[in-house]
C-alpha cells in the first residue's frame, strides 16, 4: 500500500470510497461526542469528503490530511471555495473558510499541526490500511492528539478473504486492540448493509456490517 496506489486511484478517477452524500452516520451520532462549535476537528485521509463541509458548517474548524493534491483541488475546487497554499514542513497547506488540509503523508504530522483540534471524523481513514500499518497508524494517531479527544470511527466487517481490499474489513477486536490502551471505546450502532452494497455484492461479500465506535482519549503518549 504505498503512496503511489492512491495517486493513481486518484488520476485514473477510481474513487469508490468517495461518498457523495452527507455521512449518515456523522449526521446522527456526532451530537454524541459533546464538541463545541469553535473547536477543531481533525478528519485523517478526507479525500475531496464533503462531510468536512457539514464539520464546518457546525461550527467547527476542519483539519484535514490527504495524499493526493488532485483530491485537495478537486475539494476546493468543486465546492467554490478559493484556497491559499503555502508550504509547511513536508507538507502543501491549502486553507479556505476555516477549512485547512495538509496534502502529504499521515505520518509527516506533528501535534502541534493539531493544537486546537478536538475531535476527530474517521470514516475512510483505518479501512483503508492494510492490516500490516494499522498499529504503527493508530500509534501515531496517540502522539498527534490530546488526552480528552473524542472521535467518531466507522468501521466495515466482512469475511476478508472474500474480497480484497481497500476498503479492508476490521473488527471489532482489532478495534480495541489498536485503541483499547490508550482510549475508552463504546460500540454505538452496528447495521447490514450488504443489501444496499452492490459494489460488495459484484465482489463476492456474503455478509457486510457497518459499525460506528465513539472514541475517548485517555492518555496521551508518554
Amino acid at each position: 500500500m504505498q503512496p503511489d496506489f492512491w495517486h493513481e486511484r486518484w488520476q485514473q478517477n477510481q474513487i469508490g470510497f468517495h461518498q457523495e452524500a452527507i455521512n449518515l452516520h456523522l449526521q446522527q451520532f456526532w451530537p454524541q461526542l459533546g464538541i463545541v462549535p469553535g473547536n477543531g476537528v481533525f478528519v485523517p485521509l478526507c479525500g475531496k469528503s464533503g462531510d468536512m463541509l457539514w464539520l464546518r458548517a457546525q461550527g467547527h474548524t476542519v483539519v484535514g490530511v490527504e495524499l493526493s493534491q488532485l483530491a485537495v483541488q478537486a475539494f476546493f475546487s468543486e465546492n467554490g471555495l478559493r484556497a491559499t497554499a503555502s508550504t509547511q514542513g513536508r507538507f502543501s497547506l491549502f486553507e479556505a473558510d476555516g477549512i485547512r488540509l495538509y496534502c502529504g503523508d499521515f505520518f509527516d504530522l506533528a501535534a502541534e499541526d493539531l493544537a486546537n483540534v478536538r475531535a476527530v471524523y474517521d470514516r475512510a481513514s483505518l479501512i483503508a490500511l492494510p492490516p500490516e500499518m494499522r498499529p504503527t497508524y493508530a500509534a501515531h494517531m496517540q502522539q498527534l492528539l490530546a488526552a480528552g479527544t473524542r472521535m467518531l470511527l466507522v468501521a466495515f466487517e466482512y469475511p476478508q478473504h472474500e474480497m480484497n481490499g481497500p476498503p479492508f474489513s476490521v473488527q471489532e477486536a482489532e478495534v480495541r486492540a489498536l485503541y483499547g490502551g490508550f482510549c475508552t471505546i463504546e460500540l454505538i450502532h452496528a447495521i447490514d448493509i450488504l443489501a444496499q452494497e452492490a459494489r460488495f455484492r459484484d465482489r463476492g461479500v456474503s455478509r457486510l456490517q457497518e459499525k460506528v465506535y465513539l472514541l475517548t482519549y485517555n492518555r496521551a503518549q508518554e
